[in-house]
């Protein structure tokens, strides 16, 4: 089901009644971009630390937005079967404010969305606004002293050509008198009443519904008095609620404290945070603070179902389409008890017939399914499939509770971030060591092309002539020590940390000297003297 800025409010009490109600809620985001590429080397590595790991994302995070959010409410109705109301929510970033937002396009991602059919006239021309607390307060400050501003360059034609018609009316009108403009959609509504009533200060104006706006001609102190009535449409507390647009939901999501389940979720969160909520700190721990208070309850499915890839037989499969489509197999589904029923609602039924991949509604659909499948499929092993015909949700969060609040870090020194407790690290295969032979002026870059056609390895430079490999496959790490044991110009080895490490050659170095020059010393200051 697809929500824009014209129908947002009147879904709005709909949507919260739906969350307030649901077992869990699944998310998914569809980005501007992914990895900034300002500054150089922010992609992933395993040789990120989790805090360097959270600062490379967090540098991505501010430059870009989310277009699209998904968001699937699954409920469960009756005797195992979950209904689920699937939202896609096409945002932009409010316009309504005192600083106009900037945010950033990566070409590969809008090439990559067009592909799957992303209708970008949809997030320009209707997204729904949104700001975070920090943006809303300083709104606030400046609509209590009259100074905020629209920086929406769309709509200007809209409003321009509103001022002018109520311009050129009001120079003949007499007092009382009113007049009406029409065919404006929700947002242009408000924009024009605010307009105008900063513009001329012997008007006054009220919504009339179906898109159209009275716009009446009044006196100095009739001003005043409509102005502190309580039937003003235009009230300060209207108005930011008309700015704070998908907000004021994400709000519901943190007071419903809700199971929230996404996939590959950490730069969904730190959207989440950074959109929502407040910018996203400089402090990781702080940030997982954060996060945990918004949302007590997490599950990534990615971490769920990469643990079973190892204790189950279950296909090594990455994306989620593929996740699902292995779990809704006949061979992963148990007989007695069979998998929920999973029923989409009206409106979001297109999704039974059609797949729709990098979708954001559809996507979250996947997820929360993926979640109750996997989540079904470990009770009955845990249980030697001596399941009741009817598990709770709650039976299913209990055979979870191992990977709640451990979201999957993609490439990293850790194998998932606990937003709970300390995060646990994680067991790579050995560093390898590469000494460059009769090859000069080779860098990071050239090292990582060189090796990348036979596996995938992350590469840093420990020395002018030495780089480190880091994998997170132990085969990989055994092949390139047989592949390159007689190559003329790389030598490969295990890295040793008292043999390789710079600080330590540097520190035998030091202590080699000073025991040199102590020998020495000693030998000149123990010769005997000539009388």
């Amino acid at each position: 089901m697809e929500v824009r800025a014209e129908g947002f409010v009147r879904s709005l009490p709909r949507l919260r009644r739906r969350i307030r109600r649901a077992a869990f809620v699944a998310i998914d985001a569809e980005l501007t971009g992914l990895h900034s590429t300002f500054p150089q080397n922010n992609e992933p590595s395993l040789f990120d630390s989790p805090v360097e790991r959270y600062l490379k994302v967090r540098q991505s995070v501010q430059r870009f937005t989310v277009a699209q959010l998904g968001l699937a409410i699954f409920s469960k109705e009756n005797a195992n079967k979950y209904v689920v109301h699937s939202y896609n929510f096409f945002l932009f970033p409010s316009t309504l404010g005192v600083r106009d937002v900037e945010f950033t396009l990566s070409a590969s991602s809008i090439q990559f969305l067009s592909h799957y059919g992303f209708d970008y006239n949809k997030f320009l021309k209707d997204g729904i606004p949104y700001m975070n607390e920090v943006q809303e307060e300083v709104l606030r400050q400046h609509l209590l002293a009259g100074s905020w501003k629209f920086h929406s360059a769309m709509d200007k034609d809209v409003l321009k050509k509103a001022v002018d018609e109520v311009t050129c009316w009001i120079a003949a009108a007499e007092e009382e008198e009113t007049m009406i403009l029409q065919d404006l959609n929700d947002c242009h509504v408000l924009e024009v009443q605010l307009i105008l009533r900063q513009a001329l200060q012997n008007v006054w104006t009220k919504p009339l519904g179906n898109k159209k706006v009275m716009v009446k001609k009044v006196s100095l102190q009739q001003r005043q008095f409509l102005e502190n009535s309580s039937y003003d449409h235009c009230q300060k507390e209207l108005v930011l609620l008309s700015a704070r647009g998908f907000t004021t939901l994400f709000q519901t999501l943190v007071k419903a404290k809700k199971p929230l389940v996404g996939h590959n979720m950490l730069m969904d969160l730190m959207h989440f945070h950074d959109k929502f909520y407040k910018p996203l700190p400089e402090s990781y721990e702080e940030f997982k603070r954060n996060i945990h208070n918004l949302f007590p309850v997490l599950i990534d499915t990615k971490t769920v179902t990469k643990s079973m890839q190892k204790n189950y037989l279950f296909p090594r499969v990455s994306s989620l389409l593929e996740v699902y489509t292995v779990l809704c197999s006949s061979s992963l589904n148990p007989k007695d008890p069979p998998w929920p029923v999973i029923a989409l609602a009206s409106g979001c039924s297109r999704y039974a017939e059609k797949k729709s991949p990098h979708e954001a509604g559809y996507d979250a659909f996947l997820c929360g399914s993926v979640l109750l499948m996997s989540a079904h499929l470990l009770l009955c092993r845990s249980t030697n499939d001596a399941v009741e015909a009817d598990p709770s949700f709650s039976q299913y969060l209990t055979v979870l509770a191992e990977y709640v609040n451990k979201v999957n870090c993609i490439r990293g020194s850790i194998s998932s971030i606990n937003f709970s407790g300390e995060d646990a690290p994680c067991h790579h295969p050995p560093l390898l060591v590469v000494h460059v032979r009769g090859w000069p002026g080779l860098n990071e870059r050239q090292i990582y092309q060189e090796f990348k056609g036979l596996c995938r390895f992350d590469v840093r430079r420990l020395s002018k002539n030495q780089f480190i490999l880091l994998s997170n496959k132990y085969k990989q790490v055994r092949l390139v020590l047989r592949y390159y044991k007689d190559h003329p110009h790389l030598q490969v080895s295990v890295y040793r940390h008292w043999r390789h490490s710079p600080f330590v050659n540097c520190l035998l170095q030091v202590s080699g000297v000073v025991a040199l020059w102590s020998l020495l010393a000693f030998v000149l200051g123990g010769a005997p003297s000539c009388s």
